[in-house]
């Protein structure tokens, strides 16, 4: 089995590691043929676009992007008429992580990679492979263009990873401070429509008024409230209630119109399980 044909990038930022990965695989998998390998995320991303490998091998600290941020970007622009890549995560021992890996049934290898153990994730990789090519073939070609079991397994599990980092606040938070000036404002957090990353800050949105505060969103959001604050994409986060309609377009992607703001906010397909209804 381990000579079936397969395709796969490798997104490991140490050179010295991608090409001992590479040539452990050579040796697992005689049937793969490694298209690429890159150093960051936001090239993991371009290249599997570009690529559509049968396989991804992500680190999990990359510069950027991380793998986790790179695997739910690229699930997000992957089109629906390929089947998802299988993800294989290559971290550094993090109890966490491996712990959540684990809970969502994703594959890991640890670094540094030990051929026994990558030989038992090759295994497992082909399996889903052959599982998937049978599925693909007794669903029937016309309905790949709609359904496609493998993105909706992947962006549950990614969803479910990018959450487990995350420990919500005892309390939510109910003022910001934000720099006004040479004074400090505090606005009542009720009052925010939506948050925005933008670099090493946050826009803070208010009908009325935009506040800047330096943090990163992943630092803020376990101080919010999940019942009423929404994310609705890796970079937004908006206030559910002044939500006033979500929008569909002819691709399937989904926006929102906000009470209170002009702009049109873009849903990314990981959160947009929150619009099922539609």
């Amino acid at each position: 089995m381990s000579h079936l044909p397969a395709t796969a990038l490798i997104a490991e930022d140490e050179p010295l590691l991608a090409q001992a990965l590479q040539a452990e695989l050579a040796r697992a998998w005689p049937g793969l043929r490694v298209l690429a390998s890159v150093g960051d995320g936001a090239s993991a991303v371009a290249q599997a676009l570009a690529l559509r490998p049968d396989v991804l091998f992500f680190d999990i600290r990359m510069p950027g992007l991380g793998g986790l941020e790179a695997a739910a970007e690229l699930a997000d622009e992957w089109p629906t008429s390929s089947a998802f890549p299988a993800l294989v995560f290559v971290t550094a021992y993090d109890q966490y992580a491996v712990q959540a890996f684990e809970t969502q049934a994703v594959d890991y290898l640890l670094k540094p990679v030990q051929p026994a153990r990558l030989q038992k994730t090759v295994s497992k990789v082909q399996s889903a492979l052959a599982a998937r090519a049978q599925a693909a073939v007794n669903s029937g070609a016309h309905d790949s263009a709609t359904w496609n079991p493998a993105l909706d397994q992947a962006l549950g599990q990614l969803r479910h990873l990018l959450a487990a980092g995350q420990t919500p606040a005892a309390s939510p938070l109910k003022l910001i401070q934000v720099s006004a000036g040479s004074s400090i404002r505090m606005v009542p957090v009720a009052d925010v429509v939506y948050f925005e990353a933008a670099d090493k800050y946050i826009r803070v949105l208010t009908a009325s008024h935009e506040y800047l505060i330096r943090m990163p969103l992943k630092e803020l959001l376990p101080q919010l409230d999940a019942q009423l604050f929404w994310q609705i994409h890796r970079g937004t986060v908006v206030q559910a209630q002044t939500i006033d309609s979500v929008q569909r377009d002819e691709a399937g992607k989904l926006s929102l119109t906000l009470r209170g703001r002009p702009e049109r906010l873009a849903v990314s397909r990981l959160y947009s399980q929150q619009f099922r209804a539609m």
